[in-house]
């Protein structure tokens, strides 16, 4: 299975986190799932890094590192994703969490995500 974790799942991971749940951790253990990690959450961590978000104060490039040293494989933000955000109904107004609903929907990857205002759209999108 192909998952796309989004910013929040991202973080904890490369942090082990208490606050992901066994059945996250069990996803990203199994060595059969194809585990991605969108520019779109580096973006996200460098923006509000920026503005010092109490859950971003991290270093992008550092977590970008420890994704790719860990086997997260990175999916680059195409046109196409971008094109698919505007067709999204109005349920959530975060433009990044937006950007990776478009991306799992385009490239028919389940979007792992811990938000549940997220887990309303339509696709595969699956609440951890």
């Amino acid at each position: 299975m192909r998952y796309l974790l989004d910013t929040h799942v991202v973080l904890w991971a490369i942090l082990d986190s208490p606050r992901l749940g066994p059945v996250t951790r069990e996803i990203l253990g199994n060595l059969e799932n194809r585990l991605y990690f969108s520019a779109t959450c580096i973006w996200e961590i460098s923006i509000k890094r920026g503005r010092l978000k109490h859950d971003f104060l991290y270093d992008p490039h550092e977590i970008r590192m420890r994704l790719t040293e860990n086997g997260y494989e990175e999916l680059p933000i195409w046109s196409q994703h971008a094109a698919e955000v505007g067709a999204l109904p109005p349920i959530h107004k975060n433009p990044f969490d937006r950007l990776l609903i478009a991306q799992a929907m385009v490239e028919g990857i389940t979007l792992l995500t811990s938000d549940a205002v997220v887990a309303q759209y339509p696709g595969p999108i699956r609440k951890v």
